[in-house]
């Protein structure tokens, strides 16, 4: 009896200190914040212990990005990534690492995952736009993230769990903030931020940074391979002028990929010296080592004749934060273009010391752009966009500081308050505010005209110039993404000048400004495009425009296509169903609707036909042609497309899109989301308000 009862005992015991364990693993988590950039035509994910990216999106589409460009495509651009500080601290050498080559990316005390955000540290957020609710009069950006981790601790903070090999770290405290913004202009990067301190009582010696990245360009949406197969089909290069690392696809996704991701060097700020090659007389001058740029490629956790040992050990880390490829070795840079599975390290250094309580700031840009010439693969000529993204992303961070000496000059103070200024673009006028109305067979376009009072914070001056319009085309449905399939179809801008069309904005100004129940805004604005087809997607954007101005030397800017983009359905709009109303008729298309019709997706789930001329409340019940209900659907004139997988993988964000009222597409699943066979169907919809019903019948072909 006494061993049984010390049996059960003991089995409480071990218990209830699982339970603490799984407890501990719990919090370990939930101290683990993730977040996602997404103000711009680019989403990238950031986290609180200091990695980049969402390594899940590769097995989950449906996850926040993980560096998607443009956003809403599929197309991902990295697995993850993160710092790297290098530095001689006591005659030992030491690498603090945020990410490593890992196959399953961040998982808690991981090896080579060394940073942690410090015990109930969350990632705070705030933005430059007055109407945004995250509004504060100290952002520098129109989405900035602002968090803090450390290398300090070698337990997960909370937890019993170590971090795996983490026996002698820095005792670096960073603080990361983020910055992106939404203009045309400059949608397609994001500057990561870091203020990096030595928190120890040791000097740091020959101090080297870098931002590890595993550069991967696929489309999620339509990659069906997986595992080191996925991973094997990318190209890499180097732009040496810019200080850029970057990837492309070589034969992973061809013809749904073609763009590239990049990492940049942007400067460090040491001691109030600017540290950067395009610098390096001054800190030579000085006496300190020469400012350098490292770019370096291995192979995923490989040894390689080509691109050298993986760096599995800190002197191995260090050895690659100072040491270059060999990029005058064509042995190597040949390499670059074929298909691989590579991993990315850009470093710069040295910092001669940072001693103790010692902070300086150190600034990358992760950069996207389109392949312009996908044919040639990563000819000069495909990478014209991307030169011109890192020479936005590179004038964006000097600000002020034009001739790149990290000193406030005469005439570059531009807001005049005698301080050096980072971060500072040239504003294009405001976002308009759009009213949409599709109906059948056309969109009705409304504005507003505060745009017309923006002043650019650089000129000082009120620079509006105009307004255009831009759409898809009908047949874009499964590959429109947000700008980068669009055409511009109106433009309206200011006359005599010597810019744009001079047609003034007459023939869209209403003599009376339009308004709409439960909505204050004034619409004085209007324009309608007819010839639409109905139940296909159309991709709309509305944007403002500048004159720029010559003697600053700008050029004209134009507000943010992705603020402004509305994916269209023109189709009938909401009825009511009343005896009085006999010849309204509702209806499906396309009848007969064939399996596997142009405008379905690659999938069973990604089908659909559409139910129209229905009432602003109703169910539609579908039947065999024995009677039997197939399925029941529930309409409202707000329906957007959220019960049709086809809307999630094709039509991008739920808020972005606006239907007609009066149709309602479905999937052609059964309600246990069975795919119906081919024959005759019957429907009947019954207006909610009204109570009528309404019958008819369409034919499924294979």
């Amino acid at each position: 009896m006494k061993n049984k009862l010390f049996d059960i005992h003991y089995t409480l015991i071990v218990l209830v200190s699982f339970i603490l364990l799984i407890s501990k693993v719990s919090n370990a988590q939930s101290s683990f914040q993730k977040e996602t950039i997404d103000i711009g035509n680019t989403g990238m994910t950031i986290s609180n212990f200091g990695t980049i990216g969402n390594p899940v999106i590769i097995s989950n589409p449906d996850d926040v990005p993980s560096l998607e460009y443009p956003i809403n495509s599929g197309i991902e651009h990295l697995f993850e990534g993160g710092l790297w500080i290098g530095a001689i601290m006591g005659g030992q050498t030491v690498v603090s690492t945020a990410s490593v080559d890992a196959a399953s990316g961040y998982t808690t005390g991981a090896a080579g995952f060394e940073f942690s955000a410090p015990q109930g540290n969350i990632i705070n957020q705030r933005s430059t736009l007055t109407y945004n609710d995250k509004y504060s009069p100290d952002a520098i950006s129109h989405q900035d993230f602002i968090m803090d981790f450390t290398d300090a601790n070698t337990v997960i903070p909370g937890t019993v769990i170590s971090i795996t090999d983490h026996t002698t770290p820095l005792q670096a405290g960073v603080h990361l903030e983020t910055y992106a913004w939404n203009y045309s202009f400059a949608d397609y990067f994001v500057i990561l931020n870091y203020t990096i301190t030595n928190n120890s009582t040791q000097i740091w010696d020959s101090v080297y940074l870098g931002l590890w990245t595993d550069l991967v360009v696929r489309n999620v949406n339509v990659a069906t391979d997986n595992g080191s197969a996925f991973f094997s089909k990318g190209g890499v290069g180097y732009i040496d002028s810019l200080y850029s690392l970057y990837a492309f696809d070589v034969n992973g996704d061809p013809g749904y990929t073609n763009s590239y991701g990049a990492t940049q060097f942007l400067g460090i700020v040491w001691r109030d010296k600017f540290f950067h090659p395009n610098n390096a007389s001054q800190f030579l001058s000085g006496g300190f080592p020469e400012p350098k740029v490292n770019v370096n490629f291995w192979k995923y956790k490989t040894d390689d004749g080509f691109l050298g040992t993986y760096p599995s050990d800190d002197l191995l880390k260090y050895g690659r934060l100072k040491t270059p490829l060999d990029f005058s070795n064509s042995a190597i840079t040949n390499t670059f273009s074929s298909a691989s599975n590579r991993t990315d390290l850009l470093s710069s250094g040295p910092l001669s010391q940072v001693l103790p309580g010692e902070s300086f700031q150190y600034a990358i840009a992760v950069v996207c752009a389109t392949q312009l010439s996908a044919s040639s693969l990563d000819a000069p000529e495909a990478r014209m966009e991307l030169n011109q993204h890192l020479g936005w992303a590179k004038r964006t961070y000097l600000g002020e500081d034009v001739n790149e000496n990290g000193m406030l000059d005469a005439a570059e103070d531009l807001n005049n308050n005698q301080v050096l200024d980072r971060f500072i673009l040239p504003e294009p006028p405001a976002d308009p505010f759009v009213k949409i109305v599709p109906s059948e067979g056309a969109v009705d376009i409304y504005w507003d005209e505060e745009a017309e009072n923006s002043i650019d914070p650089i000129s000082k001056q009120k620079d509006f110039e105009g307004y255009r319009i831009y759409r898809s085309n009908a047949g874009d449905d499964l590959n429109v993404q947000t700008a980068g399939n669009l055409n511009q179809i109106a433009q309206w801008d200011k006359p005599a000048n010597d810019l744009g069309f001079n047609n003034g904005f007459e023939s869209v100004r209403l003599a009376i400004p339009k308004t709409f129940e439960g909505d204050n805004t004034s619409y004085p604005y209007h324009y309608r495009l007819e010839g639409l087809l109905n139940g296909w997607q159309y991709v709309f954007a509305i944007t403002s425009f500048d004159k720029g101005n010559k003697e600053l030397n700008l050029q004209s800017l134009e507000s943010s296509i992705t603020a402004n983009t509305y994916r269209i359905f023109a189709g009938t709009q909401g009825k009511i169903y009343n005896t009085k109303a006999d010849s309204l008729k509702p209806g499906v298309y396309p009848n007969p609707y064939h399996l596997k019709a142009a405008w379905d997706g690659g999938t069973a789930q990604t089908r659909r036909i559409c139910f129209y001329n229905l009432p602003d409340q109703c169910t539609i019940s579908i039947y065999t042609s024995a009677g039997d209900v197939v399925t029941v659907l529930n309409h409202n004139e707000n329906y957007k497309g959220d019960d049709a997988q086809w809307f999630s993988n094709y039509a991008g964000n739920i808020d972005d899109r606006v239907l007609s009222g009066g149709e309602h597409f479905w999937n052609i699943l059964s309600e246990s989301k069975q795919a119906v066979s081919q024959g005759i169907y019957l429907f009947s919809i019954k207006d909610l308000k009204t109570g009528i019903i309404k019958t008819g019948s369409f034919v499924v072909e294979r």
